[in-house]
């Protein structure tokens, strides 16, 4: 019997929401002003991060059950940014701060300066209604 691989592991996930993320902020620096779709974007970074954070779970699930502690810790502290990212940019939205946008934004790009981006990938569909649907789920 052959094993079973699923093509989309936590791991694979992580690095399409990191680049997609790359990404939106690459657009997001080419804004001029404040708009829908920028508004859009952001919300999609909170959605990514959101995943990012739950693929980070999921890893860590499969490394305790084999008593990979030391390991478990050290990928938890290096994630650990993630969440705190996702929550900062979902208040901000939340209490309609987007002056604290660009703060928020500079403090994410080094995260992702390693991420190379020669071609952009992603269209607008990626990120499009991304905040109606995070003010539904307003918690």
């Amino acid at each position: 019997m052959s094993r079973v691989v699923n093509p989309d592991n936590a791991g694979k996930l992580r690095n399409q929401n990191m680049r997609l993320v790359a990404e939106v902020l690459r657009h997001l620096m080419d804004k001029k002003e404040l708009d829908d779709e920028a508004k859009d974007m952001v919300a999609s970074l909170v959605f990514a991060f959101r995943e990012i954070e739950d693929g980070i779970e999921e890893s860590m699930v499969a490394w305790e059950k084999r008593n990979y502690w030391n390991k478990v810790e050290q990928f938890r502290t290096q994630w650990t940014w993630v969440g705190l990212a996702a929550s900062k940019l979902e208040q901000m939205i939340y209490k309609d701060a987007w002056d604290q946008l660009p703060a928020q934004l500079v403090t994410l790009f080094p995260r992702f300066a390693d991420i190379t981006i020669n071609k952009f990938t992603r269209k607008a569909d990626a990120w499009e209604g991304a905040y109606a649907r995070l003010m539904a789920q307003k918690r």
